[in-house]
């Protein structure tokens, strides 16, 4: 799949942009807490200027096939899309999924293995839904929720100019929440078994960010050959894929054992539990829905002061950079900046400056230079600005995460 960053060709100044950017990072946080195939992938829309989805995926159901246009979503599982005759469910471009006109269509039953996978189902009654079909309700940490039955139907993935029969996905008839966008509902990428990548049976999948401000595609892979890394940039790093309990941690996610980090040459005094998931609380996740790396604030704290002390410029106040801790620089100087190393168990981040840091102008044409990283709450979320021009790698079969500096334009 080839997908475009939200922001391509939006004419925005970096200082916009990666406001922008912090926005959609604190809001992507609140809903994560809570064969090969192909498709082409664009950004959505807006919302008062902000755009409220990363990227959305275009595949068609159903046959004659139906074309739906859902949001990739690594934080959830569920694939979804808005069904006729849809009684409470919010505007969107396309015309609704029209379950009728499809001659390949099947209801599940509420008994089935797939309904059984949902968090919350429950079996049609004939008053209200077709008897004994599987009935699902999914909700969101940003509190948008969808209700509707649970059909199998299949898939057309037009990139690719190829089909999948029989994948499972909800037909959502009541549905509400934050939905704003050209999406007509959500095709979910993470760990559990109605997750596209699961129905699939893909052994793994990547992507290979290119450089945000640019306008260059990036790429999508499921199911690689052996020779994934052949373009890379230095030695392949991997680390575990942490599985937890369901009673100890959101099963849907992509959890990460990190260690510690390093600024400049100081090993920060940041003990391994501030990473560590704790009565159910905190631990370390990979997202590539996510923009900004977020930090826990005790955590966050000890970087940006360590990051100020090596920079050795005066701090901008923060209400003229909006979510960022910036420097000011003298105009058309580039100064040296501390290094910043994520140290995770087997494997160590060692990020580019253009990956943790960023320069726009001021008013008066001086250089006010940034640390793209947020102050967020006591989970840790690895976000995809600091992995531009990086091949990452989840290996679904081995539990393990790979990642390699690459020229993600030439892949």
């Amino acid at each position: 799949m080839q997908i475009t960053h939200v922001d391509i060709g939006c004419g925005l100044a970096g200082r916009e942009l990666m406001q922008r950017m912090a926005l959609r990072s604190r809001a992507r946080a609140a809903r994560l807490l809570s064969g090969s195939a192909s498709a082409p992938v664009s950004p959505g829309a807006y919302d008062n200027g902000v755009p409220t989805t990363e990227y959305l995926v275009h595949l068609a159901i159903g046959t004659p096939p139906q074309p739906v246009q859902l949001t990739l979503d690594t934080g959830s599982d569920l694939i979804w899309t808005q069904c006729q005759p849809c009684p409470a469910c919010f505007d969107q471009a396309l015309p609704y999924f029209d379950p009728s006109t499809s001659s390949t269509l099947s209801l599940t039953s509420c008994d089935s293995t797939l309904c059984q996978g949902l968090p919350v189902a429950s079996c049609g009654s004939p008053k209200f839904w077709p008897n004994q079909t599987c009935v699902y309700t999914y909700s969101y940490g940003d509190k948008s929720v969808t209700t509707g039955f649970l059909e199998v139907d299949k898939f057309t993935f037009v990139g690719a100019g190829a089909s999948v029969p029989g994948v499972a996905f909800g037909c959502g008839l009541f549905n509400n929440g934050v939905f704003k966008s050209n999406e007509t509902g959500i095709a979910g990428f993470g760990r559990g078994p109605l997750s596209l990548p699961s129905q699939l049976k893909v052994g793994n999948f990547s992507h290979c960010f290119t450089t945000i401000t640019g306008a260059i595609p990036s790429t999508v892979l499921l199911d690689l050959p052996a020779d994934l890394f052949s373009n890379g940039q230095g030695a392949v790093q991997t680390t575990p894929l942490i599985q937890y309990a369901k009673n100890e941690a959101n099963p849907t996610l992509y959890y990460l054992s990190l260690k510690g980090i390093t600024v400049g040459s100081t090993r920060l005094p940041v003990p391994e539990s501030a990473f560590a998931l704790t009565n159910g609380t905190g631990g370390t996740i990979i997202d590539s829905g996510t923009s900004i790396t977020s930090l826990p604030p005790q955590v966050y704290q000890v970087v940006r002061d360590e990051f100020a002390a090596q920079i050795k410029l005066p701090v901008v106040p923060g209400n003229a950079t909006g979510h960022y801790t910036c420097f000011s620089a003298p105009s058309q100087a580039k100064p040296d900046v501390p290094k910043l190393v994520l140290h995770f168990e087997g494997a160590t981040m060692d990020l580019p400056r253009e990956n943790y840091v960023f320069e726009v102008p001021d008013d008066a044409g001086n250089s006010i230079i940034c640390l793209a990283i947020n102050k967020g709450d006591e989970t840790t979320i690895i976000g995809n600005f600091q992995q531009q021009n990086m091949h990452v790698l989840y290996d679904l079969q081995n539990n393990m995460l790979s990642f390699v500096a690459a020229q993600c334009d030439k892949l």
